[in-house]
């Protein structure tokens, strides 16, 4: 991804946004053109203050043949995106003017490799995601003996990041007045976004 320097996200906000957004697309590509798939991934550790260094988890289904390039070791790539919107020139009532579209993404590159222990990684990924509910999910004995059924159908695996790349295009180059009217209506969760990352 090209960061235009205007937008390079502070590596506080990059962090927030992949804990927020576990739900990320898992790029790689091996004897061909790329191939992706949509997979949860937590990290697993570091990210604060920048994702270099860090070491992200997910899974996938074993039918899945990409998973297949990964046992020698490849580079992939994680992309987790945030909110997002068009912004049309009736939000800024000035003409001229120029639509848009404003964004937040993080791009993580790294080595992946195959986690040997699946049922480690769907359990630490399901105690993540029910933490921030309420009431919370614990799985029980009989909920436990299905996962390790079905588990025999999943390969779970770990990258080790290389390289971060974020932006968040958030209307940055608008004046106070003009900004505040983007995306109050249209997408409540990037106006609130807007005013976390650049309050004014």
């Amino acid at each position: 991804m090209h960061v235009f320097p205007p937008y390079a996200a502070d590596p506080v906000h990059a962090a927030r946004l992949v804990r927020d957004n576990p739900f990320a697309l898992v790029v790689s590509a091996a004897g061909g053109g790329p191939v992706a798939t949509h997979a949860p991934v937590l990290v697993e550790s570091g990210g604060e203050p920048g994702f270099a260094g860090a070491t992200l988890i997910g899974h996938l289904a074993r039918v899945n043949p990409q998973w297949r390039s990964w046992e020698a070791g490849a580079d992939v790539l994680l992309v987790f995106s945030g909110p997002h919107g068009y912004v049309s020139p009736t939000s800024y009532e000035v003409d001229p003017s120029v639509p848009t579209w404003n964004y937040a993404a993080v791009h993580l590159t790294g080595r992946i490799e195959v986690h040997p222990d699946p049922l480690e990684v769907v359990e630490r990924t399901v105690e993540a995601l029910e933490s921030a509910r309420a009431p919370s999910w614990r799985p029980s004995a009989a909920s436990r003996e299905v996962f390790e059924r079905i588990v025999p159908g999943v390969v779970a695996f770990r990258v080790r990041v290389a390289e971060e790349r974020s932006m968040f295009k958030l209307s940055q180059d608008m004046d106070d007045e003009r900004r505040g009217r983007v995306h109050r209506d249209s997408c409540p969760s990037l106006a609130a976004l807007m005013d976390e990352v650049d309050p004014r």
